[in-house]
C-alpha cells in the first residue's frame, strides 16, 4: 500500500511539472539570462560581485516558485489572511528593529547573516489577502460601497507601514497595485474616481512628510539641470548612457558610461541604462518586448484559471511586474522620477528576485490549478 501510495504521490507530482506553462517560465529565464550578463557587465567583466550572487538567489527563488507553484491552491487560499498578517508583523519589527541603508532608510531585517526587505514580500501577500476577499464576495455585491472598505484597510495599512521606513515608491506601488486587483474584481471606476480625488486632496500632507531627499528627487525630476553634481547627477548620467548606445549600442563590455563607472548604483536601479548603453535602442526593445512577452503570457493564464482567487492572484503579480517595470525604465530615461524601484529579474538583490519568482509561482500555480473551483466562504 505504502509503495502504491508512493507511486501515485510522485505520478501527480510528475504530471504537475509537465503541465506547467513552460513558455512563462522560458521567458523568465531569458529575462533573468539578461540580468546575468548585465551585473557582469557592471562589474567590468568580473562574475563577481554581483552575477554569481545573482545566480545563486535566482536558483533558490527558482527552487520556491516551482514549490509554490505545484502546492495545492486550496492550501494557499487557507493561509492567504495568515500571511498577510505575518507581512504586517514583519513590516512593524522594521520599524523597531530594522536594520538602516542609504540616507538612513530603515527597510531591512537581519536575521543571522541574511538580510531582507519584508515590504519586497508584503506585494506578494497583499494580493493574496485581497484575491480571498474578493473570492467570497458574491457578485452581486461588488458594486456596493461596503464592499471596498476591507480592502482599502488592508491597501492603507500596508502602504502607510511602508512610506514610514521610509520608502515611497514601493507604498505607492502597493497603492497601485492593490487598485489594479480591486479594478480587476469588478470594483466601479467611480469608486476609483472618488479615491483619486480623496489622494489628491491628502498630496499637501504627504509632502510636508516627505524626507528632504525625496522632495529633491521631485525638484531634480522636473528640473535635473539644477544640480548636475548633486541629486541630479543619476538621472543625468543614465540619460547620457542611453543616449550615448544610439541605435546598435556599443557593444557588450564597451559601455563607456558603466565601465568608468560614470552611473551610480549601475547595478540596482539603474541597470537598465548598462542594457541601452552596449545593446543600444534595438537591444533595449528587445528587453521592453520580453517583458511584454511574459506579462501577456501571464494574463493569458489569468484568464483561463476559474478560480477567482487564482485568477486574481495572476492578475495581481502581472500587475505588480508591470509597474515596475514601466516605473523603473520611465525613471531612468527621465520620463518619471527618481524613486528606486527595481527592474524585475535584472537588478540586483535578494529580496527582489526570490519575492518576484516567489509571485510567478503563483502564476504557474493559477495555470495548474486551472481547471480547480474553490468555493465561497
Amino acid at each position: 500500500m505504502r509503495k502504491e501510495y508512493a507511486h501515485k504521490r510522485d505520478g501527480l507530482i510528475i504530471s504537475k511539472l509537465l503541465d506547467m506553462p513552460w513558455f512563462f517560465i522560458t521567458t523568465i529565464c531569458v529575462i533573468s539570462f539578461v540580468g546575468f550578463m548585465a551585473l557582469y557587465s557592471a562589474a567590468k567583466g568580473n562574475i563577481d560581485p554581483w552575477a554569481l550572487a545573482q545566480m545563486q538567489k535566482f536558483f533558490v527563488g527558482f527552487v520556491l516558485m516551482i514549490m509554490v507553484g505545484v502546492t495545492n491552491i486550496r492550501f494557499w487560499f487557507s493561509v492567504s489572511y495568515l500571511a498577510y498578517l505575518g507581512g504586517i508583523a514583519l513590516l512593524l519589527a522594521v520599524m523597531f528593529f530594522g536594520v538602516e541603508g542609504g540616507l538612513g532608510a530603515q527597510r531591512w531585517l537581519k536575521i543571522g547573516g541574511f538580510a531582507f526587505q519584508p515590504s519586497e514580500i508584503m506585494k506578494i501577500v497583499l494580493v493574496m489577502a485581497l484575491a480571498r476577499y474578493f473570492h467570497n464576495v458574491h457578485h452581486t455585491n461588488i458594486k456596493r460601497l461596503w464592499v471596498v472598505f476591507v480592502p482599502i484597510l488592508l491597501i492603507v495599512t500596508t502602504a502607510f507601514l511602508v512610506f514610514k521606513q521610509p520608502n515611497l515608491g514601493t507604498a505607492l506601488i502597493i497603492m497601485i497595485v492593490g487598485a489594479s486587483v480591486m479594478l480587476m474584481a469588478g470594483v466601479g471606476w467611480k469608486k476609483f474616481a472618488v479615491a483619486a480625488l480623496v489622494v489628491l486632496a491628502f498630496v499637501p500632507v504627504v509632502w510636508g512628510h516627505m524626507h528632504d531627499y525625496q522632495k529633491k528627487r521631485v525638484e531634480i525630476f522636473l528640473n535635473p539641470q539644477s544640480d548636475p553634481l548633486g541629486a541630479g547627477y543619476n538621472i543625468i548620467q543614465s540619460k547620457i548612457a542611453i543616449g550615448s548606445g544610439g541605435f546598435f549600442g556599443k557593444g557588450f563590455l564597451n559601455g563607456t558610461q558603466s565601465q568608468l563607472s560614470f552611473v551610480p548604483e549601475k547595478q540596482t536601479d539603474f541597470i537598465f541604462s548598462i542594457i541601452a548603453e552596449e545593446f543600444g535602442f534595438v537591444g533595449s526593445m528587445a528587453v521592453i518586448l520580453v517583458y511584454l512577452m511574459l506579462i501577456i503570457s501571464g494574463m493569458h493564464i489569468a484568464i483561463k484559471t476559474k478560480s477567482l482567487f487564482a485568477k486574481l492572484m495572476a492578475y495581481g503579480v502581472v500587475s505588480i511586474i508591470f509597474v515596475h517595470v514601466f516605473v523603473n525604465i520611465g525613471m531612468v530615461s527621465g520620463i518619471l522620477p527618481v524613486v528606486g524601484v527595481p527592474l524585475p529579474l535584472i537588478s540586483y538583490g535578494g529580496s527582489s528576485i526570490i519575492s518576484v519568482l516567489v509571485g510567478f509561482g503563483f502564476v504557474i500555480n493559477a495555470h495548474v490549478y486551472r481547471q480547480v473551483q474553490i468555493p465561497q466562504i
